[in-house]
């Protein structure tokens, strides 16, 4: 516990020291000094967590060598050990960063923001299930929800200025985005998850699919309610009973496959005893 809780005080520490909380930014800027919430938008990610991380790794190999855990011998053996382990990752990484720089070139963002708006007028009542599956497409071809967020967040504001398909639309878009980052196989978390669960990539993508994508159509059905009905409560217990029949369905399937899989074996070993 005492390892993880240095690092994500080390790394804290280090984006709001490159944002200027204690001072002066990288730019000389004592704008954000003391304050916490305008350091952490003014920090640069990549320069503070690689010294949190740093830092952390100091700290850490000292307290685990000091208590005899480990030797230092040991202990800087693990360093290219580690690196090398991530090596797969990193690639992986790049490559993404690479295809999100090379899609942003290609103006994906203002071609995405022209076909939301010309669709506004002629499907405002299904707009919000709209959002929904054009935000889950945007941020699987990303590989980010926060830049998903950016894109489609302003065009939902300026659908709806206020009311409730405000709610519901915005709502559509924070989970849309969500749900497409979620099965992005060039989204940083999916990378990181695999890359920590120590499995093969392409197998951790594949096997959280079926999971989201079952969630995703009972929310694309729920959105399409959403935007005719506009009443919370009766939306999330729709919803609800939706994800509900829908997890029975696939019970029943499954029970009767397995029940068509287990008569052949039946057969066979009738079979074989003749």
């Amino acid at each position: 516990v005492l390892p993880v809780l240095v690092l994500i005080i080390t790394c804290t520490i280090g984006m709001l020291y490159v944002g200027g909380f204690f001072g002066a930014d990288p730019s000389g800027s004592t704008e954000f000094a003391g304050d916490f919430i305008g350091a952490f938008g003014n920090t640069d990610a990549f320069v503070g967590l690689p010294w949190g991380g740093i830092i952390s790794l100091v700290l850490i190999v000292i307290y685990l060598v000091a208590r005899g855990v480990i030797s230092f011998k040991d202990a800087m053996s693990c360093v290219p050990k580690g690196f090398i382990a991530m090596v797969p990752p990193i690639i992986i990484l790049t490559l993404a960063v690479s295809l999100k720089t090379m899609t942003s070139n290609l103006g994906a963002a203002e071609f995405v923001r022209d076909l939301m708006y010309g669709a506004s007028s002629g499907l405002y009542s299904l707009l919000p299930a709209v959002i929904f599956v054009v935000a889950c497409i945007l941020a699987f071809a990303s590989g980010t929800s926060w830049g998903t967020f950016s894109i489609l967040i302003p065009i939902v504001c300026q659908a709806f200025p206020d009311g409730e398909m405000l709610v519901v639309s915005i709502a559509a878009c924070l989970s849309g985005a969500v749900c497409g980052d979620h099965c992005s196989p060039i989204s940083d978390t999916t990378i990181m998850a695999s890359a920590g669960a120590h499995c093969y990539h392409l197998n951790h993508v594949f096997t959280q699919l079926p999971y989201a994508l079952t969630v995703a159509a009972v929310s694309f059905v729920s959105f399409i309610l959403a935007g005719l009905i506009q009443n919370v409560f009766v939306n999330l217990l729709i919803a609800v009973v939706l994800m509900v029949g829908t997890l029975l369905v696939i019970r029943a399937i499954v029970a009767k496959k397995h029940a068509g899989i287990f008569q052949e074996m039946a057969e066979a070993d009738k079979a074989l005893a003749k």
